[in-house]
């Protein structure tokens, strides 16, 4: 997308086929102007026919017919006038997230994890919100309480030039007041948004980390973490607030006051003889009439500042560089992966995490890699699905740098699952549905009864109809996996990518989730990242990779008469699996005591 500059250039651009209903909403204002002046030139005559003459009803009631027809004209356009601009309003706000959501997929994941949760609901949800109340009104009362006043300054000009003048004495001292006032408007606003944006990150991750705080007992720690935030923004706002209390009650008092100006103006023109007492009466009467237009541009700009202050957020978000990607699909010779010198730094400022790391996943092949932790195994997987690019070299499948293959070809292409699974708010049949939109619920099924869901979610009261947000605690961090897993098998991409995808599945149920892993990815370019070193033993390939170097490669035993750290590994994990099994069989005994 391009960076459209300017904060109204912006809000065009994403009102888009919509941006005809802004100027409908600006004609209509216009009408609604027009008509909230006829009561004026009414009450003129009225007054008129009261100066000249005892008038008659049939006089006076033609005057209080347009006055009522007038006013009647003002509300119904400004009603309409507001139906439209509230339309396009929030179109505009659907624009902006749709917008917005569509960048983010485009995104290095990089890019999108280096701003917290509630950064980003701060930008995406509360930021563009602030747009829409004053867009909608702006637009249509802007008009108006533009218009307005030029058209009563206008009409005032041909009552008397000095009247219309003198009505306006009081617009320069308090654009002055308010001018001393707004000095440092823009410094403060800053400040108040970055501290808006702090407070919003350590409410979210209050709430999100609760669990956690809990667990460890760092409630006490946690929550006056939470309440100095809050505590610190209030002062802050209290304190700006206060700071400018006085010059806006001052600024206030003395903007809409045009009869400190008019009222000895007109009567000394008056016993000049150079003004009639109808018309000095209109004068004071079209005076008061710009009062509430000029009171609005108090809020006008606050307004405007949210408008601002939002654009230049969505624009930075939109304008962050994003991964390249060609648009016409690319026909693949196989699915083998191929890792050649690629050089990766997850930023600038860090260190390399690979430094030509070279690799192999041939077509059909079981590859997993395994390691300490902070070696580069996940980086690898998420450097072939594409969530960062290489710093240098290159990442192929079937011959082709994955650079040049779409994004949507190659979402399709592979299927990733981590340790780290996210269920949406739907059913849970939904949510495994996400691996194949199209499938039917036959096929839904079946890749939930291969994932070994079947079992857990038939014990809920709703079963395959249960939300995910329903379902919450109840589900263990192994059932969440298995519900990916089963969306990765809908999927059926050429290429997997398991990512601790079992950490934490039940040892009772793990083989049977192994077999049908294995059953349902063969023929696939299978890519397992695994601590518990028995559930990769059968691959084709073991790569142990540690601080960002494949220290060894071959089969299991290979790697036990190769690999010393390998070996260490595989004895702590055999080590570890015959205590927790001695541990069952001690109380299984003791159950039996027991009973």
């Amino acid at each position: 997308m391009k960076q459209k500059k300017g904060t109204f250039a912006s809000v065009l651009f994403f009102a888009g086929q919509y941006r005809w209903k802004m100027v409908v909403s600006v004609a209509l204002a216009i009408c609604s102007v027009a008509g909230g002046l006829l009561p004026y030139l009414g009450v003129y005559r009225i007054i008129l026919l009261f100066f000249e003459e005892t008038p008659s009803k049939e006089q006076i009631l033609p005057w209080i017919g347009l006055c009522a027809a007038g006013y009647l004209i003002k509300q119904v356009f400004h009603g309409l006038s507001t139906t439209f601009s509230h339309i396009s309003a929030y179109h505009i706000l659907e624009n902006i997230r749709l917008a917005l959501s569509e960048k983010l997929m485009r995104l290095p994941l990089g890019d999108t994890l280096s701003k917290t949760a509630g950064e980003w609901k701060s930008v995406i949800v509360d930021r563009v919100e602030t747009i829409e109340l004053p867009l909608a009104h702006m637009v249509p009362e802007g008009t108006s309480n533009l218009l307005l006043p030029v058209c009563v300054f206008a009409y005032m000009l041909v009552i008397d030039p000095l009247l219309a003048l003198s009505a306006l004495a009081c617009v320069p001292i308090g654009g002055i007041v308010y001018g001393i006032m707004m000095k440092n408007y823009s410094s403060q606003y800053d400040k108040y948004m970055k501290a808006s944006n702090h407070v919003n990150s350590v409410i979210i991750e209050y709430t999100e980390g609760i669990q956690v705080i809990k667990a460890f007992n760092q409630s006490t720690g946690s929550y006056q973490k939470y309440a100095n935030s809050v505590e610190e923004f209030k002062n802050f706002t209290l304190d700006w607030f206060r700071s400018t209390w006085g010059l806006m009650n001052l600024g206030a008092a003395i903007l809409p006051s045009t009869l400190l100006g008019i009222l000895p103006t007109g009567i000394l023109l008056y016993l000049a003889g150079n003004l009639t007492p109808a018309r000095l009466t209109l004068g004071i009467i079209l005076s008061l009439s710009v009062i509430g237009p000029v009171s609005w541009f108090n809020t006008a700009v606050n307004d405007y500042k949210s408008i601002q202050y939002a654009i230049r957020d969505v624009n930075e978000v939109l304008g962050l560089a994003e991964l390249l990607e060609t648009k016409e699909e690319i026909p693949l010779k196989d699915f083998g992966i191929s890792i050649k010198q690629v050089y990766f730094s997850y930023g600038k400022r860090t260190k390399e995490v690979f430094r030509g790391l070279d690799l192999e996943l041939p077509q059909g092949s079981y590859t997993a890699l395994v390691g300490p932790s902070g070696g580069g195994k996940s980086t690898v997987a998420r450097l072939i699905a594409r969530f960062w690019d290489v710093t240098e070299g290159s990442i192929t499948i079937g011959g082709t740098d994955i650079r040049k293959i779409p994004l949507t070809q190659l979402a399709k292409m592979v299927s990733y699952v981590s340790q780290e699974n996210f269920l949406f708010n739907c059913s849970l049949l939904e949510n495994i549905r996400l691996g194949k939109p199209e499938a039917s619920e036959r096929e839904v099924l079946e890749a939930a009864r291969a994932a070994k869901c079947e079992e857990f979610i038939s014990r809920l009261e709703k079963g395959w109809d249960t939300l995910a947000g329903e379902a919450g605690a109840k589900l263990s961090g192994g059932e969440r996996q298995r519900i990916a897993i089963a969306r990765a098998i809908l999927k059926d991409a050429p290429v997997v990518i398991l990512d601790e995808a079992t950490a934490f599945t039940d040892p009772e149920n793990e083989a049977q989730l192994q077999a049908s892993i294995a059953r349902l990815t063969k023929g696939k370019t299978l890519l397992v990242i695994a601590h518990r070193l028995s559930t990769i033993k059968d691959a084709d390939n073991i790569v142990l990779i540690n601080k960002g170097n494949i220290e060894a490669a071959g089969s299991h035993e290979q790697m036990l008469r190769a690999s010393k750290l390998y070996r260490q590994m595989w004895e702590a994990h055999i080590g570890a699996k015959s205590w927790s099994a001695g541990n069952k069989g001690t109380d299984r005994k003791e159950d039996m005591c027991h009973v």
